[in-house]
């Protein structure tokens, strides 16, 4: 190989991770203004430390965003937490996976704003 073509790939490279970057971050801007529109943080709280206002008559408390970790694994594939799942959570509810009735489903919101809704909520872990 020569120089040039090493040099060229590595270009390529560095590009093709730049672009993944900003389109993360453009989906977890759009993320943020479902996350606000769809009222989460009335429950998770405005920064997803699940202390919204709505949490204190809530049992169990809903889950904080900042911790990073989730519980279920509603697809089976033996790991929690995994953007599938979170998409079934928010699609369907934690009832339906073991979970309290009080998280709701949220069939309203079509699967690409729920991807940009997991987006977001993964900037939330501190």
């Amino acid at each position: 190989m020569k120089k040039i073509d090493y040099y060229v790939y590595i270009l390529c490279g560095v590009l093709l991770l730049l672009t993944a970057a900003q389109n993360a971050m453009a989906d977890a801007a759009a993320g943020k203004a479902i996350y606000d529109e769809a009222a989460c943080g009335s429950c998770h709280g405005p920064a997803g430390a699940g202390d919204g206002p709505a949490a204190m008559a809530l049992d169990p408390k809903p889950r904080s965003f900042s911790e990073g970790t989730f519980k279920y694994d509603t697809d089976g594939d033996g790991k929690s937490g995994t953007d599938a799942d979170l998409l079934n959570i928010i699609k369907n509810g934690s009832e339906k996976y073991g979970g309290a009735a009080t998280m709701p489903g949220r069939t309203d919101i079509p699967d690409s704003e729920i991807q940009a809704l997991i987006a977001y909520i993964r900037t939330l872990k501190n």
